[in-house]
């Protein structure tokens, strides 16, 4: 075989490589959580912001996957697994920082976890990022009402 059949030859096989271990990298990527939100949780947390006030069209790659991650987060904190919520929704702030609601399920999980100092600085951080969308600034408020009383042992939680 001439050295131009080794080189298409050559450039086979490392096509072939690349493309499979794209193939298995992508195959070992972790799921996003579906699942239709209970409808306590959608009342009480969620009702009427939801992600349909977002337009999801346009937005950047990274953008797009710190909303999935904050879904996922949400769930996690929906079932009462608030580390798991805070190792993901972590994950979402690191690709978008900008993302206030992030903030406020980072201070949902730590108020679940009773870490009331935690819980009011990821408070005070949705606050700034949430305080032009009237909605969601009234969660953020009832959040931090409930911090306060969380934190001087009046709240339902008492220790």
């Amino acid at each position: 075989m001439g050295s131009k059949g080794f080189s298409i030859h050559f450039k086979a096989v490392i096509a072939t490589l690349v493309f499979g271990s794209l193939l298995t990298f992508l195959g070992c990527a972790p799921s996003v959580v579906k699942s239709k939100p209970s409808a306590s949780w959608e009342t009480s947390q969620n009702a009427g912001g939801g992600q349909k006030n977002i337009e999801k069209q346009g937005m950047s790659p990274r953008a797009l996957a710190a909303l999935q991650l904050t879904e996922q987060g949400r769930l996690f904190l929906e079932k009462k697994q608030p580390d798991d919520a805070i190792g993901i929704l972590e994950r979402a702030l690191n690709l978008n920082p900008d993302n206030g609601r992030n903030y406020y399920y980072l201070a949902e999980a730590w108020l679940m976890k009773g870490n009331f100092g935690q819980a009011a600085q990821f408070n005070r951080l949705a606050h700034i990022y949430l305080k032009d969308d009237n909605e969601w600034l009234k969660r953020v408020l009832l959040q931090k009402e409930r911090i306060t009383e969380e934190a001087s042992g009046s709240g339902p939680f008492k220790r």
